[in-house]
């Protein structure tokens, strides 16, 4: 008898932690650069938030309910993603499995997400979801071209000193480190473009960039 319990208690424990496990797992990710959130996002759009409803898309193998929360928007811009306008968006239900919690009071968000095979673009607290009046210049600015110009650049995120980059395809970014913020100057007024000798770099300002710091002679 007590080697019953004692079996079960264990098999309700192994559950426990695979639960536990799930849920970490579905809200494991590293802060990101901007320009590796879009690079990264299938859908990049600035839009406001009109309304919010909870729909049941199921149940899970334990039998509970499976929510999803569904954000009704109206897309102000399309930056990347379908030629058709998305009038919804989808997360999950709590922050506890990754899931965003928007405004509904007009207010304006940039909202990278990614988009399923059923058509729906998905969002989590993994991509870069920030209020538009909350990005500087520059990174508006950034989102119609400059960034993709980086796009198979490698961004490298300094956690502690010393840190350093492994090759000419990578930028080293020090936020952290030297601001202890993940939204300092490298991520709201740098983007990392590549350069015409495959190298990349770390290029300031609201405009392109031009003609000489692009183009490199070899040696």
């Amino acid at each position: 008898m007590s080697w019953t319990v004692n079996s079960c208690f264990v098999t309700l424990a192994i559950l426990f932690l695979w639960r536990v496990e799930e849920v970490a797992e579905a809200c494991s990710c590293s802060p990101s650069h901007p320009q590796q959130a879009v690079c990264n996002a299938d859908v990049v759009i600035r839009a406001k938030v009109t309304g919010k409803q909870e729909d049941d898309v199921g149940n899970d193998i334990y039998g509970n309910s499976i929510k999803q929360i569904k954000y009704d928007i109206e897309q102000i811009k399309m930056f990347k993603g379908s030629t058709q306008d998305i009038d919804a968006i989808y997360t999950a239900p709590s922050p506890s499995v990754c899931g965003v919690t928007l405004e509904t009071n007009s207010t304006e968000y940039l909202i990278t997400g990614k988009l399923k095979t059923d058509g729906k673009v998905h969002i989590t607290l993994c991509h870069l979801i920030q209020p538009w009046d909350a990005l500087s210049t520059t990174q508006k600015n950034s989102l119609t071209q400059r960034y993709e110009m980086g796009c198979d650049c490698k961004i490298i995120r300094c956690t502690s000193i010393p840190c350093t980059i492994r090759g000419p395809q990578e930028c080293l970014w020090t936020d952290w480190v030297l601001e202890r913020t993940v939204n300092g100057a490298h991520a709201r007024n740098f983007a990392c473009i590549k350069r015409s000798d495959n190298s990349c770099a770390w290029y300031r300002g609201a405009e392109l960039p031009k003609k000489d710091f692009l183009d490199i002679e070899d040696p």
